[in-house]
């Protein structure tokens, strides 16, 4: 059987996943993704068919998903976020999608609160200015006492509000599926309103799921609505914000800095509004690229798709086929 592995951080990072995938028996097919729709047709027609895929964020739109059948009997994703497979066409075309939540969480949670302590002490302002040779030195904010707001508390964000409960923060919360024993627990204001969440949060943390309602969620509307001076964070999806708003607010001081791991198109795209504001710090998608987390995801994620394809129940499937 011939899969395609496109997933770069999995190729990339040593561990026990390879030597699982490479006595698996399968025939590899390599490639680095992300890549296109046009991408993923070129190489379906030059190196397919394939049988599965494990997958990271390609494109598998419709036309993508038809190029893969009637061969291909699952895709295999590297993560949780789905997104980028246009599920509902796999599920109509009866074709699995498996994923593998649960693994990244706790690495994915400490990178936004990286990311949170980065903006509000002007890492790269401060270390660029340095190295080049220049000892620049601008007054940063603390956490501590801080309102933090969180935007989705599933895995993921329940991991920050514990993390920013060291820094001495308060949170408010707002969850369409609320979880009253960790609130309680961790002390957790619930929010009836995403809007109430942004009318408190002096650092707001982004932990929305990628969809038509959520799409360019944080514009001008609703950052007008935050207290001046608020740190945004995005580990999430760089499509839920809108980076022309959030580029402006942060040249103009509304926000005091935007940090985040994730953009709508990635890599970055030049020109690009973020490129040139010292405010905003980018790391390149690598909150969940841990060695620890890697292995975790990749292992669950090669076990998804060969235990599927050797007919093993032991799998994580997002869709339901009838």
């Amino acid at each position: 059987m011939r899969i395609l592995l496109t997933t770069t951080s999995y190729q990339d990072t040593p561990g026990a996943h390879h030597d699982l995938l490479n006595g698996s028996g399968l025939e590899i097919v390599r490639a680095r993704g992300p890549l296109s729709e046009s991408d993923m047709l070129e190489l379906i027609s030059e190196q397919g068919p394939f049988e599965g895929t494990l997958n990271g964020d390609d494109a598998f739109t419709p036309k993508v998903i038809d190029a893969l059948l009637p061969q291909c009997r699952c895709l295999s994703k590297y993560g949780i976020g789905l997104d980028k497979i246009d599920v509902a066409h796999c599920t109509s075309k009866r074709l699995p999608v498996l994923f593998t939540p649960g693994v990244n969480h706790t690495t994915v949670a400490e990178h936004a609160v990286g990311l949170m302590v980065a903006v509000a002490k002007h890492f790269w302002l401060h270390t660029s200015h340095v190295k080049q040779g220049r000892w620049t030195r601008q007054t940063g904010k603390e956490l501590m006492g801080k309102t933090l707001g969180v935007l989705g508390m599933g895995r993921i964000g329940k991991e920050v509000i514990v993390r920013a409960a060291a820094f001495g923060m308060k949170t408010i919360a707002f969850d369409m599926f609320w979880d009253d024993a960790f609130a309680a627990e961790h002390g957790v204001e619930r929010a009836d309103s995403p809007q109430a969440v942004l009318q408190r949060a002096e650092v707001l943390s982004l932990h929305l799921p990628m969809n038509e309602q959520t799409t360019g969620y944080l514009n001008s509307e609703r950052i007008a609505l935050m207290p001046d001076g608020a740190i945004v964070v995005n580990t999430a999806r760089g499509g839920l914000i809108d980076e022309a708003a959030v580029a402006e607010s942060c040249r103009s001081g509304k926000l005091y800095g935007y940090g985040t791991d994730v953009l709508d198109a990635e890599p970055i795209e030049a020109p690009h509004p973020f490129k040139e504001i010292d405010n905003i710090i980018i790391t390149p998608h690598v909150g969940s690229r841990t060695f620890e987390s890697v292995e975790r995801q990749a292992l669950r994620a090669t076990n998804n798709l060969i235990n599927f394809l050797n007919g093993n129940e032991d799998y994580i499937q997002a869709n339901e086929l009838e």
